[in-house]
């Protein structure tokens, strides 16, 4: 029953900022690393960022400098910041977290979990 819930999508103007957050549920022992993924239409998933439960941090090129990827271990929750926003950013963004869970009973299972995923519009 772990969970990824993202918020934080919508429409913007170039040039403008979002926060995306994502919150990890359900019965948590660890949780290795979280990271943000994008899809735009006609193309394929790719990794905007990720962070890992020792703070080490990955951006994509087309996000330097703009995204700033960080999480609150206390609430298992991951943020990522994106400023001066292109149309090219558009895109169905989604959390993923690498995690140790319980889905039932006393079986836990180190394995990728994803979010339903939040739409970013960038346009004028």
């Amino acid at each position: 029953q772990v969970q990824l819930v993202e918020s934080g999508g919508g429409l913007v103007q170039p040039g403008g900022s979002l926060r995306l957050s994502c919150a990890a549920s359900g019965r948590i022992f660890t949780i290795y690393g979280m990271g943000w993924y994008r899809q735009a239409p006609g193309k394929q998933r790719e990794l905007v960022a990720d962070i890992s439960n020792r703070d080490t941090t990955t951006y994509a090129d087309s996000g330097k400098g703009r995204f700033t990827i960080s999480r609150d271990n206390a609430k298992n929750t991951v943020y990522l910041q994106m400023n001066s926003l292109k149309p090219e950013d558009t895109a169905v963004y989604r959390c993923n977290a690498d995690l140790l869970g319980y889905e039932s009973g006393p079986i836990s299972q180190r394995k990728d979990y994803w979010g339903q995923g939040t739409q970013v519009t960038v346009s004028s």
